[in-house]
């Protein structure tokens, strides 16, 4: 597990040095929902997609939990590496460990115990009960595998080190996607298969991990080192002061777009499968701000750790040109080919038709967020992650669900205006962002 250095040399080079293996990781890991939807769609009907998406947005939500709670890891690892303290970054690593056995195992229990309150809770299309069901039931009793595979990242990231993730996913990924073909195509399992192959081939990530981390020299001197550090309350606090506040946000975002879901379901079955496809596109346009806010996060922290905060706040503006400029490339694209791209997910020309309304003005969310999420990363660096809550809670609460809500009963016919709640929430998160900002530059904070 080599160390490297962010806060020397080349500002933007080192950026796209760590964010396109980061953006790949994303990608690939973001891949696996998307296969499971396209696979799911050529294999079966409406009510097969619906489980899918319904149950895969459930595990988005855990999973984006997980990674922000491990966000605390990145930023303490990567200040340490900054300031070249080898000692600190061995105490993150064992007190990460210990942490998230914890977290696991509980998690495991408590969602295994609520699998079907949480179908009910959705308005799942009766349809697809079944395979909602079948679908978080199994990818629940695999989330020590997810919890695995992000910690295990987590401190490579905070190491400088965004390539072993990358591999580690791509395995998952190609098996993923050939576990998907066969257990949704021969074997005929449908939801369920969706679901076996995303438990089975993280576990495989997890332990082509494992096998390589044990081969590192430098894992293994940590290892030994941190056997006497697995419980440090004083490393424990500052690793959840960061990261839960960015897990929390995480998962008011992800319940405002399970609300919206809900929304949708109690519409009729088609609109629920155009809502879950677009949902799903979406979470793969937003690989580019949410790489930013990962590379923004790493680099900040390790540039506040070797005493530049200057370059820290130069991070940010990258970061945010870089993830808007691209967002709006993509807003732009997909005005004109949101109608072919969808016949790749469903032959229902009806589920196509409403999947493009609602992709239209949905996209421009991508362009909003690439200001936000970068500033999320800066303030969870300088140890500010409550400011990235703050802003997110009222943009879910103010906006997006009111607005998603408001569009339902103000144009029931079309899917246009419920589309646009998202880059509206978004608008309001990266105006606050700025004001923060501003205020902490004037008080010399950041």
């Amino acid at each position: 597990m080599a160390q490297h250095n962010l806060a020397k040399g080349d500002l933007f080079h080192n950026m796209i040095l760590f964010s396109l293996p980061y953006l790949l990781s994303y990608f690939l890991q973001t891949l696996y929902g998307l296969a499971d939807l396209l696979i799911a769609g050529r294999f079966n009907g409406a009510d097969v997609i619906s489980a899918v998406s319904i149950g895969s947005q459930v595990m988005h939500m855990v999973t984006v939990m997980i990674v922000g709670l491990a966000m605390g890891t990145t930023v303490m690892i990567g200040r340490f590496v900054g300031a070249e303290d080898d000692d600190g970054i061995r105490r993150a690593i064992g007190n990460t460990v210990s942490l998230f056995t914890m977290i696991a195992a509980a998690a495991t229990l408590a969602l295994l115990g609520l699998t079907q309150p949480i179908v009910h809770l959705l308005s799942t299309p009766p349809e697809a009960v079944p395979g909602a069901l079948a679908y978080l039931r199994i990818c629940f009793a695999g989330i020590p595998f997810i919890v695995a595979y992000n910690i295990l990242s987590s401190i490579f990231r905070g190491m400088g080190d965004s390539r072993s993730p990358m591999l580690f996913i791509a395995v998952a990924c190609a098996l993923n996607i050939l576990l998907d073909l066969l257990f949704m195509g021969p074997m005929q399992l449908g939801a369920a298969g969706a679901a076996l192959a995303t438990v089975v081939a993280q576990a495989a990530s997890v332990a082509f991990a494992l096998v390589g981390i044990r081969k590192t020299k430098t894992f293994n001197k940590n290892a030994r080192a941190d056997r006497s550090a697995w419980w440090d309350p004083a490393m424990l606090q500052q690793i959840l002061s960061i990261g839960l506040p960015i897990a929390c946000q995480d998962g008011f975002i992800q319940i405002s777009f399970l609300i919206i879901t809900v929304i949708a379901n109690r519409r009729g079955v088609d609109i629920s499968a155009a809502v879950g496809i677009v949902e799903k596109t979406i979470s793969f346009l937003f690989l580019v701000p949410s790489s930013m806010l990962s590379t923004v996060s790493t680099i900040a922290a390790q540039s506040i750790g070797a005493g530049d905060p200057a370059r820290a706040r130069q991070t940010l503006s990258y970061g945010v040109g870089i993830a808007s400029g691209i967002g709006l490339v993509f807003a732009i694209l997909f005005q004109f080919i949101s109608a072919p791209f969808f016949t790749l997910f469903t032959k229902d020309p009806v589920v196509q038709a409403l999947a493009v309304q609602y992709m239209c003005t949905y996209v421009f969310d991508c362009v909003v967020a690439g200001i936000h999420f970068p500033f999320s990363g800066f303030f969870s660096a300088s140890g500010l992650s409550i400011l990235s809550f703050i802003h997110n809670l009222c943009s879910v609460i103010l906006v997006r669900i009111p607005g998603a809500w408001l569009a339902t009963k103000l144009f029931p016919d079309s899917l246009y205006a419920m589309g646009l709640a998202a880059p509206a929430g978004s608008l309001l998160s990266a105006l606050i962002c700025i004001g923060f900002y501003i205020a902490l530059r004037k008080k010399g904070r950041v």
